[in-house]
């Protein structure tokens, strides 16, 4: 094998909340910065375009839901993108001109419903692939659909082969288990978990999956958000809604960048894909590691469509 590296950023910072162009100005700025320390690959945190709504609960108890709350799902449902769509357009155009990877945190905008979805875009501008987060967690189930296993690609990149896993699903072992055996060699963990216990999680998948691990998470202050906005953090404008806490780890656990709390950043890191064969050597979870005459996995890759049309006789 012949030596691969790649410098990579991993970019922390939040979405202006409920104003999508601006956010999006804002990732290009951030991507060129990342360009600018010769970043070939960069990932956004999770729902940075479309936004991370934390604090509120959009009017919704057991039983009823308020018309102030719809309203805010209105809002919310405004600043989601389409797939394709004029913000993907400019994700392109973004890529192809720095020449860069880009896996961003959006929330997709499909029909009625939304989905938490982790979009690739190749440095020559085209889109090679979607993952729409499987689990919503929490609330999160009330304003995000459900993703299928359609959307669990492992795409290829000049810096690796690269796959996503989103916020909490990073719990979800038989998930993690599909994209390892796709050979991911880059797993791109856009969250908003800005928790201590993050930096153990990323480490223990490093390990695990012997990958390089990237995770951005958002930095987000109440500054960011509408006036009318009303989280239970509180309302003065330093109010720090998600503190952070993004890193990039080796295929042995070893924290290369990060983690970073309390301010926007983008963390570089040089990464060596030789780094892998020589961490598989004693420890290959989907290989010579794994015991499919004890466990074995099966994973449904069909999409799950609720309307199925048979085709016309005159097709």
């Amino acid at each position: 094998m012949t030596n691969v590296s790649a410098r990579v950023a991993v970019v922390q910072a939040g979405s202006i909340l409920f104003d999508t162009p601006r956010t999006l100005v804002k990732l290009k700025d951030l991507a060129s910065q990342a360009a600018g320390q010769g970043a070939k690959f960069a990932l956004f945190p999770e729902a940075f375009l479309g936004g991370y709504p934390k604090g509120i609960d959009f009017g919704a108890k057991v039983g009823s839901r308020s018309p102030e709350g719809r309203e805010w799902f209105r809002r919310y449902f405004d600043s989601a993108i389409t797939v394709p769509g004029p913000e993907t357009e400019a994700l392109c155009e973004l890529a192809r001109t720095l020449g860069m990877t880009l896996v961003v945190g959006i929330i997709e905008r499909d029909g009625g419903t939304l989905y938490c979805t982790a979009l690739f875009v190749g440095q020559d501008g085209r889109i090679l692939g979607k993952h729409r987060k499987l689990m919503p967690t929490a609330a999160e189930r009330l304003i995000w659909g459900f993703g299928d296993g359609s959307t669990m690609p492992v795409v290829e990149t000049p810096a690796g082969r690269a796959g996503a896993v989103i916020c909490w699903e990073n719990y979800m072992p038989m998930l993690r288990t599909a994209l390892y055996a796709q050979d991911l060699q880059i797993y791109c963990a856009p969250t908003v978990d800005d928790r201590e216990t993050w930096l153990p999680t990323l480490r223990h998948i490093a390990i695990e999956g012997r990958c390089f691990v990237l995770s951005a998470c958002q930095f987000l202050r109440r500054s960011d958000c509408p006036d009318d906005y009303d989280p239970i953090q509180g309302n003065t404008p330093e109010t720090i809604l998600i503190r952070g806490g993004s890193s990039i780890i080796d295929p042995f656990g070893k924290v290369l960048a990060g983690p970073c709390f309390g301010e926007e950043t983008v963390l570089i890191a040089e990464i060596d894909l030789q780094e892998i064969p020589r961490a598989r050597f004693d420890l290959d979870v989907v290989g010579h590691y794994a015991r499919p005459d004890v466990f074995q996995l099966m994973v449904n890759t069909k999409p799950q469509m609720p309307v199925n049309r048979p085709p016309s006789e005159d097709s």
